[in-house]
Order: structure tokens, then C-alpha cells, then sequence
């Protein structure tokens, strides 16, 4: 059927015209560069913002989420073995490497800054009520940390950190698996995700050409 200049389009023949391809894990992660990491952290410093530097090495360098360093509580950092254990999905336990640089700076907003509040959650927020964080809370910690650091990023919010944890380790030797652990990934795919940011690490999962030569 023809559809001819000035007459309406039958009704349903809309659902006809076809989608846009939309191919899962097809975009590349965003992240901040080591440098813009660095100028992150150095605008968390002084005594006034030990709670922040806390909460952005947890981002930054183990790649939680914002919700989990909101609720992260008293009874899942273990200092003696060095980790912090997670509850993930389906009630499973998680284990996070606890580095001597983050340990450092969670104990020096406990012993120097934390509110005396009787709560198990760590992390609280410093004006009046004094509540635990929330997960808006951190997210909006990590904004005004990049306005202060002055970097330049379109993506403003705490997953950003997320996806250079993961990048930063990749860069730094550290096998897709071994960032899929950290992170926590159930899904291998979807750790390999991050080799986009490194041609050389796009070998691992490249599959053969089953095609033949074009000539």
C-alpha cells in the first residue's frame, strides 16, 4: 500500500518501522584517568575531610558502589585479616581486600572525626541530625569532591569511580578475572566490558576470524 503526500498513516502501521540496534555491553566504560584520581583525593585532604577521602578511596579503589560504602558497617571490616566482607546476592559472602591506604584513612575519620553516635554503620553524615549516609549522600560527596578538584567529566556520580577501579587495575597488570573478583561481576561479559580501554587487553577476549580472506 502506497501512503501518498497528505494522507494519514494507517493506524498501527507505525509498528512496522524497525528499532535501532541496541547491543548489550556495547558502549565503552566511563572513567577518570589516574591523574584526575589524584587531584580527587588531594581535594580530600585536611582534617575537615577525612569522611570524604574514606568514602572515595572506597570508590576508587576497590569499586564499591555508593549504597555499599553508605551501609558499609563496623562488623564487616575485619582489621586483624585485612578485609572487609560483604554481603552480595543471594545472601553470599564477599571478601574486599582492606589496603593499608584505605584502612589508614577509615581509622583516621573514626578516631579524629566520626560523630560519638551509637550506630554500626561507619560512615555518618557531619551536620545536624546526625544520621548514617545514604546512598544520595555519597554520590553527592563525590560531586562536590570533582567541583573542588576541578575536573572536567560529564559523568558526575559515584559509578564513575566504579569504572576506574576497574580500569586502573586492568592498567596496572591486574588480569580481567582478578577485576571481575574485585568487583564482584557474576558474569564474565560483563568484566570484559573493561578491555575496551586497553587495545592490548582486547587479545584475551578477541575470538578467530571464521571468515575467509576478502581476496
Amino acid at each position: 500500500m502506497i501512503v501518498r503526500r497528505g494522507e494519514k498513516c494507517p493506524v498501527g502501521r507505525e509498528q512496522a518501522v524497525p528499532s535501532f540496534a541496541n547491543w548489550q555491553l556495547a558502549t565503552t566504560p566511563r572513567f577518570l584517568g589516574q591523574a584526575d584520581i589524584d587531584r580527587l583525593l588531594a581535594a580530600c585532604d585536611g582534617e575537615d575531610r577525612l569522611r570524604d577521602r574514606a568514602v572515595i578511596l572506597l570508590l576508587a579503589r576497590l569499586g564499591l558502589r555508593a549504597s555499599e560504602v553508605a551501609n558499609l558497617a563496623f562488623g564487616e571490616i575485619d582489621w586483624v585479616a585485612g578485609r572487609i566482607t560483604r554481603a552480595g546476592k543471594g545472601r553470599r559472602e564477599e571478601r574486599l581486600p582492606l589496603t593499608q591506604e584505605i584502612g589508614d584513612a577509615i581509622l583516621a575519620y573514626i578516631e579524629r572525626a566520626r560523630p560519638r553516635v551509637a550506630t554500626t554503620r561507619v560512615f555518618l553524615t557531619s551536620a545536624a541530625p546526625v544520621r548514617p549516609l545514604s546512598r544520595i549522600a555519597v554520590k553527592c560527596i563525590v560531586r562536590r569532591a570533582l567541583d573542588r578538584a576541578g575536573v572536567k567529566s560529564i559523568h558526575r556520580g559515584a559509578h564513575v569511580l566504579r569504572h576506574s577501579a576497574a580500569t586502573t587495575m586492568l592498567r596496572n597488570g591486574a588480569s580481567l578475572a582478578g577485576v571481575g573478583a574485585v568487583l564482584r561481576h557474576r558474569s564474565p561479559s560483563v568484566t570484559a566490558l573493561y578491555a575496551k580501554v586497553d587495545i592490548g587487553l582486547l587479545s584475551e577476549i578477541a575470538q578467530p576470524w571464521g571468515g575467509g580472506l576478502p581476496c
